[in-house]
């Protein structure tokens, strides 16, 4: 479990700073350069990543039943999962009326993913890891959104047809990773 906390401290402190330390942030930024930055910052993310990986498929071995899930709340986790990939593929394509909508869809998506996988599962380690994203997310989203209110920042309507590639994408990614990448990455393939 301890590599898993460890992981989860490392992912999240890194996606953290912008939003509650953007001074210290921005002076990092003006003494190092933004490429440095950026490249310090994305290999901290991959390996607080790893350490999450593989800290959970550690943690699971040792499985602890906080709760048991009815089977009934997989589908429930399919569905939140799959509008979560939505959100977060809305975060990337310009101009979408989601992100006008939301302002930081990619983080209310992290909290649907995170939701939807604590419902289905009550082991211990799922409640660390999709628990703490969830916290993550929904802090996050608050900050952020308060930031943006602050600054009076307003998101431009965007189109029907940029949501149309947000949900195609989300929903072809959301697939892709369910039936060929849950499985040997997590160690649980969503469809058997």
């Amino acid at each position: 479990m301890s590599v898993l906390i460890a992981g989860l401290v490392v992912f999240l402190a890194s996606h953290s700073v912008g939003y509650a330390s953007p001074a210290w942030r921005a002076r990092q930024i003006a003494r190092v350069g933004l490429r440095p930055w950026k490249l310090a910052y994305s290999a901290i993310s991959l390996a607080g990543l790893v350490l999450i990986v593989r800290g959970f498929g550690m943690a699971r071995a040792d499985a602890i039943v906080v709760w048991q899930s009815p089977a009934w709340t997989r589908h429930v986790t399919v569905l939140l999962t799959v509008v979560g990939f939505v959100l977060i593929a809305a975060a990337y394509v310009p101009a979408t009326r989601i992100r006008a909508a939301l302002g930081h869809p990619m983080t209310a998506g992290v909290a649907l993913w995170a939701s939807g996988h604590l419902i289905a599962n009550g082991g211990l380690a799922d409640v660390v890891l999709f628990g703490a994203f969830l916290v993550w997310a929904l802090i996050t989203f608050v900050a952020r959104r308060r930031r943006d209110r602050d600054a009076g920042v307003v998101y431009a309507a965007g189109s029907l047809a940029r949501d149309a590639i947000a949900i195609v994408a989300g929903i072809v990614v959301s697939l892709l990773f369910a039936l060929y990448l849950h499985g040997p990455l997590i160690g649980v393939r969503p469809f058997g």
